[in-house]
């Protein structure tokens, strides 16, 4: 008989395969940890939105509370790389020993040039990849430029009206041949050869004929045991969509890797109370007596990716508005949940206006089984927040049915 957990011990087993189970650790935070923490998430997403601070570094303060930005430039730009940009769960940070695995099952055809003319796609190609062979990492502008490319483009153009390089670009990163050595300040990836990013050893040669058995890259299914391994570690417990979605591979393998995984006892059925899916439980994960912990979630955070598992476990409904048109909006444009202890009891419209150097709560709002303490936690995790940000002071929108209790809160607080 699978064993029965209730609904609070699965939060608090997802919460501690998250990290955010405990109270963060008061002492300065190490580049140590951050590693730490992004090993435990196994990636993070990437996200252009910058109405409060990049996405990820949202899943970093979450965690670990004021560090040092930096520190994920060094982890990402500096060798040996303890994470590489790659598409995952979509555009995200990962580990590099999941590089070759996720090439395997990442198909994003409508990213890059799979729809051009092969011999136009070809030469450009190759005038790309001598140009990065040769140089330092270079932007998609100033590949264009270096190529004399000149193109007339329209408005109704194709996906993001990208150019012919920018295309070819993204379709040899979708494929794997380059990467991103860094980012510009205005997020725009520097592309370099990913043999110059990974050790040689982990760069294997690109093309669906090569498996184990034929030229060196790893076997496809080999990889989806590994992905859905690290998935279900990262969240603890789940299903098999979430487990699936952590990643964003096929289902149908996905489940033919999740029973492997069953068998070899790396992951357990258990019954969740209220749960009406098989739920699975990685043998690894911890079950804490209680969660203490407080964070302010960004909505691209590993722990809300997937929305059905995020009603299921926290009974909370969330869904980002950035597309939604503004009237339409029921809680604002960049909201972000509030965890604290084992629930996710408010939400909160945050924006950073760094000109004024104020962090402005846009609207507040407490969910139905809210605490007594919540406005009370919730403006200690803003007071945070702000000095991460380097933000001299809080503004509360009166916008929300928890605005006048955190505006008190947040008078209440010491000066930043």
């Amino acid at each position: 008989m699978p064993a029965t957990l209730s609904l609070k011990q699965a939060r608090r087993i997802a919460l501690a395969a998250q990290g955010l189970d405990k109270v963060r650790p008061t002492a300065p935070v190490s580049s140590r940890a951050v590693g730490r923490t992004f090993a435990r998430l196994q990636l993070v997403q990437i996200d252009s939105v910058n109405v409060l601070a990049r996405s990820h570094y949202l899943p970093f303060f979450s965690r670990l509370g004021n560090y040092d930005r930096s520190i994920l430039e060094r982890l990402s730009g500096v060798h040996p790389r303890r994470m590489m940009e790659y598409w995952a769960h979509e555009a995200s940070f990962i580990r590099p020993e999941h590089f070759e695995d996720l090439r395997l099952w990442q198909k994003r055809k409508w990213v890059g040039a799979h729809a051009m003319d092969p011999e136009e796609r070809g030469d450009v190609a190759a005038r790309i990849l001598s140009e990065l062979a040769g140089g330092l990492p270079l932007t998609a502008a100033e590949l264009t430029v270096r190529l004399g490319h000149v193109e007339t483009r329209s408005t109704d153009n194709w996906g993001w009206n990208w150019n012919t390089v920018k295309r070819v670009l993204e379709d040899l990163f979708e494929e794997g041949t380059v990467t991103a050595a860094s980012r510009t300040g205005s997020f725009e990836r520097r592309y370099t050869l990913t043999a110059r990013v990974l050790p040689s050893t982990a760069v294997a040669s690109v093309g669906p004929e090569n498996t184990e058995q034929g030229g060196g890259r790893p076997d496809a299914g080999a990889a989806m045991l590994r992905l859905i391994d690290a998935a279900a570690l990262a969240h603890g417990i789940g299903t098999l969509r979430c487990f699936a979605d952590y990643f964003r591979t096929p289902q149908r393998a996905a489940a033919e890797a999740l029973a492997e995984l069953v068998e070899a006892g790396r992951l357990e059925p258990v019954t969740v109370a209220g749960w009406d899916r098989p739920v699975y439980r990685h043998v690894e994960a911890r079950l804490p007596r209680t969660a203490t912990g407080r964070a302010l979630l960004s909505p691209f955070d590993s722990l809300v990716f997937e929305r059905r598992r995020l009603e299921e476990l926290f009974g909370f409904h969330y869904r980002l508005e950035i597309y939604t048109p503004e009237p339409k909006r029921r809680f604002g444009y960049y909201v972000l949940p509030f965890l604290l202890r084992d629930g996710i009891v408010a939400r909160v419209d945050l924006k950073a206006d760094r000109a004024a150097g104020s962090l402005l709560v846009r609207g507040s709002f407490a969910e139905p089984d809210a605490p007594g303490d919540t406005a009370v936690e919730l403006a200690a995790e803003l007071q945070l927040m702000a000095e991460w940000l380097e933000l001299d002071r809080i503004i509360v929108a009166p916008v929300g049915d928890l605005a006048p209790a955190l505006a008190q809160a947040v008078a209440g607080l010491h000066p930043l």
